[in-house]
């Protein structure tokens, strides 16, 4: 099923837009007992502090594919969605693993994915992420923060404060005195579809339940980088059926072809990386 015209509308006047229960219980679940238990996903984890002593925590990977997490990346309900959003073809830029968990998780700073994309060689801000909610996010503990129509301001830059980049905090305040901030909270399987111009940030997880979250990020294939980045450039991107959430083995991951970045702190490259990304 792809966007009405209505959620198209919502999406370019408001920058994102939240579709509720796009996933089942039944294909959630499959995704929570996978990453829950994926030792290869949890030592590809990265901390970053968030400047107040709480670790931010994510593991991330370039290409989506053949396993439980490819098959979330690569299901028509989702990328026809976002082809509609950014109305043409788009391959897969990255997705990742944000582990937000009790009483620990790290705050993220205001700030735009193009802020940071568009030093990757992308001329045009035509990149939609997917969040998919893993976990149920609650004000409490650290849902996402959106700041409604932000990404009409084009894009912000960014300054570097510790191991994250993010937004000028001048231009920050003033669009809250004139735009609506919104608390994204979702269930397990919804689903939110934002801009990469939209300002966003989440709070630390101060309770007792985690919220982790799995983003799928798209370029749109007409955006193809100009110069070679720690990102693809245009992959044609394979889409499956539905269903093939369900089918696909667990096991089908150990050969998927994944390879999840390197963001540890060992070299310029990977610390460059490291403060390219954001929730």
């Amino acid at each position: 099923m792809k966007v009405n015209s209505k959620e198209k509308e919502k999406f370019n006047e408001n920058g994102f837009i939240i579709v509720r229960k796009l996933f089942s219980n039944k294909e959630i679940t499959k995704l929570i007992e996978k990453a829950r238990n994926d030792q290869q996903l949890d030592k590809a984890s990265t901390s970053m502090d968030d400047g107040k002593g709480n670790a931010v925590r994510l593991s991330l990977w370039n290409h989506p594919g053949d396993g439980i997490y490819g098959m979330f990346a690569r299901c028509n309900k989702l990328v026809d969605r976002v082809e509609e959003l950014l109305n043409g073809e788009v391959y897969h830029y990255h997705s990742k693993m944000v582990f937000k968990d009790a009483k620990v998780g790290g705050a993220w700073a205001w700030h735009q994915d193009y802020g940071y994309w568009y030093q990757n060689g992308l001329l045009f801000p035509e990149l939609c992420s997917v969040m998919i909610a893993v976990d149920r996010a609650t004000k409490e503990n650290g849902c996402l923060q959106v700041i409604r129509g932000s990404h009409k301001m084009g894009r912000v830059n960014h300054i570097l404060s510790g191991d994250q980049a993010g937004a000028d905090m001048e231009r920050v305040n003033e669009v809250l005195k004139v735009r609506e901030k919104v608390y994204c909270e979702m269930e397990p399987g919804d689903a939110l579809f934002f801009h990469s111009n939209l300002l966003h940030a989440s709070d630390a997880n101060k309770s007792e339940h985690p919220r982790w979250s799995m983003i799928c990020c798209y370029n749109k294939a007409s955006n193809n980088p100009f110069k070679d980045s720690h990102h693809p450039f245009y992959t044609k991107l394979h889409k499956v059926r539905d269903e093939m959430i369900l089918k696909v083995t667990v096991d089908a991951d150990c050969n998927s072809g994944i390879e999840y970045a390197n963001l540890g702190k060992d070299d310029k490259s990977a610390k460059d990386l490291g403060k390219s990304i954001g929730e």
